[in-house]
């Protein structure tokens, strides 16, 4: 088939991110994918027949992508659809489930696996199982909330449970569920414990990445959820060197946002670019478990880098998202060193641009481990040099709890131009004026 300047996308996966399931596209190198994304967490949680824990876009194949590249993936825009959704803290109920709620939900009425499902009326107990009827959600709320939102996206206020119940009668409908989805919304819970919250709306992709070279549940493609399929009794436990082969595309850093430049390993023939989880706003770490999931509209460009073999994401933030410490220096500020070099004899000063480096592990001591290594492994340096320049000229930052960070740091353009990334850099924030 003809490789296609634009690809559009609509479908989704069953939860599952499985590198033998024909891709969308092909997509041309430098090509636009444009997609109509579904909820993350809540809805996915609450239909059973989903076997990932999210409901993400099926993979966009990039022509002459191959396995040891890297793509570059530049988010043009991002645009939430949904009026509404609901979130909260979650407890999981015991009996409704094997070894794992996000991926593999049992009935507790006739046992039956991966159910399919009906939604009778609303509340916390609406889910139910299409062949006999049972409560068959596997989370419930700890403390919850329904969100609406402004017309033009840019604020949310959490309403109170008559305004709850309402949106949760035509839940589809306040969360723009897309067609082709078939998770129950998560504002059929209406839940309303929180009332009168204002938050800002600034939206972002928890989910944006490659295919992983082996089957991963769509939210376990990461170091931290990833823990939990190491000899898993279920259909997708894997030993702990298998996990090695994620992607890490489930990251919720609420820095992959709209300007924001992705570069992902290619660990298949064709990438497999994959998107989803778009969240109304986050403050990093996610500490609740979840954050206001909702439907949009998004616009991604992607580019080959050719023999740019990565284990892990490589994050170009938006300028404004970089750490004090890591923005690219005036011109006011080069002249000050300058002078001060010459007072000490220094003959030639670094060339450096800022580049985050993103971790996963078992918790966030692994994760900061993680991410030091790769970006050690990347530009050729050692750890403790890394770790010295991430202390003077960058941050280390949580993007969730448990066991995702980012490693920014200013990097001498010399190991940037070794893997042909100076320009892409450069450019990336000569756009943003910095």
């Amino acid at each position: 088939m003809e490789a296609k300047q634009t690809v559009y996308v609509n479908e989704f996966t069953n939860g599952v991110l499985d590198p033998s399931e024909k891709m969308v596209g092909p997509l041309k190198d430098g090509g636009h994918i444009v997609a109509n994304t579904s909820p993350g967490c809540w809805g996915p949680m609450i239909t059973p027949s989903l076997r990932g824990g999210h409901e993400v876009t099926k993979p966009v194949f990039v022509e002459g992508a191959e396995v040891g590249d890297a793509i570059a993936i530049r988010i043009k825009s991002i645009q939430v659809t949904s009026m509404a959704t609901s979130s909260g803290n979650d407890r999981t109920l015991d009996g409704r489930f094997v070894g794992d709620p996000y991926i593999a939900v049992k009935c507790p009425g006739c046992g039956e696996l991966y159910p399919e499902t009906k939604i009778e009326g609303t509340g916390s107990e609406a889910i139910r199982c299409a062949s006999c009827g049972e409560d068959v959600t596997p989370f419930e709320f700890t403390n919850g909330y329904t969100m609406a939102f402004d017309s033009n996206r840019t604020i949310g206020v959490t309403v109170d449970e008559a305004a709850a119940k309402y949106i949760a009668g035509e839940g589809r409908e306040f969360m723009a569920t897309p067609e082709n989805s078939v998770q129950n919304p998560i504002v059929t819970f209406a839940p309303s414990d929180l009332v009168g919250t204002m938050a800002r709306v600034r939206p972002f992709l928890g989910q944006l990445g490659t295919t992983p070279s082996r089957p991963f549940p769509d939210s376990h493609n990461a170091g931290d959820f990833g823990q939990f399929l190491i000899d898993a009794a279920h259909d997708y436990g894997m030993t702990k060197d298998q996990l090695e082969e994620r992607t890490d595309g489930h990251m919720d850093i609420n820095r992959v946002r709209e300007g924001a430049v992705l570069i992902c390993p290619v660990k298949v023939p064709g990438g497999g670019i994959y998107i989803g989880d778009m969240h109304a706003m986050q403050g990093d770490g996610e500490i609740a478990g979840h954050t206001a999931d909702v439907s949009g509209i998004v616009n991604l460009q992607a580019k080959i880098i050719k023999g740019l073999t990565i284990d892990g994401p490589i994050l170009l933030p938006v300028a404004e998202d970089l750490p004090y410490l890591a923005k690219p220096f005036t011109a006011k500020e080069k002249q000050a060193a300058e002078r001060l070099a010459g007072l000490y004899g220094v003959a030639k000063l670094e060339q450096s641009l800022p580049v985050s480096f993103i971790g996963t592990g078992a918790n966030l001591n692994e994760a900061t481990d993680n991410g030091l290594e790769r970006a050690a492994d990347t530009l050729g340096l050692t750890v403790p040099e890394v770790k010295n320049r991430a202390t003077i000229t960058g941050s280390i930052e949580i993007g969730r709890n448990p066991g995702v960070i980012t490693v920014t740091f200013l990097v001498p353009t010399h190991l940037l131009d070794e893997l042909n990334l100076t320009d892409l850099i450069t450019n990336h924030y000569e756009a943003s004026g910095e």
